[in-house]
C-alpha cells in the first residue's frame, strides 16, 4: 500500500477536474476510484480521516473558508491520518497499478496537507475562466447572490500562494485542454514521467454553450491569462518540480518535441 504514488486533481467545481481525472485514468499505470457509490467518484466522500460533512466542500464557499484550508503542521498532519486515508481508499483502487489519481474539488484547499501526508504526491490544478465557471455554476447556486466572481478570484489567490509550498504541481487551464488536448495530455504524462498512452476519452469545449452570456462579462484574472470578454491568452501551463529534467520534459511536450511522445 505504501508503494503507491498519488496524483491529486484539484479545482473549483465546474472547472474540468473530472475530465482531467478521466484522461489520467486511461493510462495503464494509473488507477482511479471505480464503482464507488459517491458523486463523481470523489475520494473525499470515501474516507473518514479528514472531516467532510454537509458543511464541507460547498460550491461557492469552501475555497475561501479558513477552517477548510488545511496545511502542513495542522492537527490532521499525523501518521494516523495517512494510514486512515490509505485504508479507506484502498478498496476502490486497482492495487496492481503504481499510481493512484484522486479527484475532489476540495483538494484545492488541502494540497499542502496532502503533500505532507504523501511526500511523493503530485498535484494537477485545473482552472477555468471565471466568466465561464460563473455561468456553469448557475445550475447549482445563485451566483449573483454569493458574489461568485469575487469568490473565484479570492480562491485562486489562495491557490497561487499555496503552490509555492508544493514540490510537484502543475496548473492546467481548461481552455488550453479543450483547444489543444493532445499537447496537454503529453504535458501531463511528462509531468508524471510516464509515456503517453492512447486515448478514447472525448474532449469537448463546454465553454461554447455559454458564449452568449460570458462575452459581455468583465470578469478577468491576468495572473492566469484570463482577460475580459471571456477571452484568454496563449497556451499557458505552469509547472513546479524539483527535477529540471521533468520541467524540461513538460516544456518539450508542449512544443511538440517530447521524447515521451510514444504510446504505452
Amino acid at each position: 500500500m505504501s508503494g503507491h504514488r498519488h496524483i491529486f486533481v484539484a479545482g473549483l467545481h465546474r472547472s474540468g477536474t473530472s475530465l482531467i481525472a478521466r484522461l489520467l485514468a486511461e493510462h495503464p499505470d494509473i488507477a482511479a476510484i471505480t464503482d464507488a457509490p459517491v458523486p463523481e467518484s470523489e475520494g473525499c466522500y470515501l474516507q473518514g480521516a479528514i472531516p467532510h460533512a454537509a458543511r464541507h466542500g460547498v460550491p461557492g464557499h469552501f475555497a475561501t473558508d479558513p477552517e477548510q484550508h488545511l496545511v502542513e503542521g495542522s492537527p490532521l498532519d499525523r501518521l494516523e491520518t495517512r494510514l486512515r486515508l490509505q485504508a479507506d481508499w484502498a478498496p476502490w483502487f486497482d492495487a496492481d497499478k503504481p499510481w493512484r489519481v484522486e479527484k475532489s474539488p476540495v483538494n484545492l484547499t488541502r494540497m499542502r496537507l496532502l503533500q505532507s501526508l504523501f511526500p511523493l504526491s503530485q498535484f494537477i490544478i485545473v482552472t477555468r475562466h471565471p466568466a465561464f465557471t460563473n455561468e456553469a455554476m448557475r445550475k447549482w447556486v445563485d451566483v449573483d447572490a454569493i458574489g461568485f466572481r469575487r469568490y473565484w478570484q479570492a480562491a485562486h489567490d489562495i491557490v497561487l500562494a499555496d503552490i509555492e509550498y508544493l514540490h510537484g504541481a502543475m496548473i492546467v487551464r481548461y481552455e488550453d485542454l479543450v483547444e489543444q488536448p493532445e499537447r496537454i495530455r503529453r504535458a501531463m504524462f511528462a509531468f508524471l514521467d510516464l509515456p503517453l498512452c492512447t486515448t478514447a476519452q472525448p474532449v469537448a469545449n463546454g465553454n461554447l454553450q455559454y458564449c452568449d452570456s460570458p462575452q459581455r462579462s468583465n470578469a478577468c484574472y491576468p495572473r492566469l491569462g484570463y482577460a475580459p470578454g471571456a477571452s484568454h491568452g496563449p497556451l499557458q501551463v505552469r509547472v513546479r518540480h524539483p527535477l529540471r529534467a521533468i520541467r524540461e520534459q513538460v516544456e518539450s511536450a508542449l512544443t511538440g518535441n517530447s521524447l515521451a511522445d510514444q504510446t504505452g
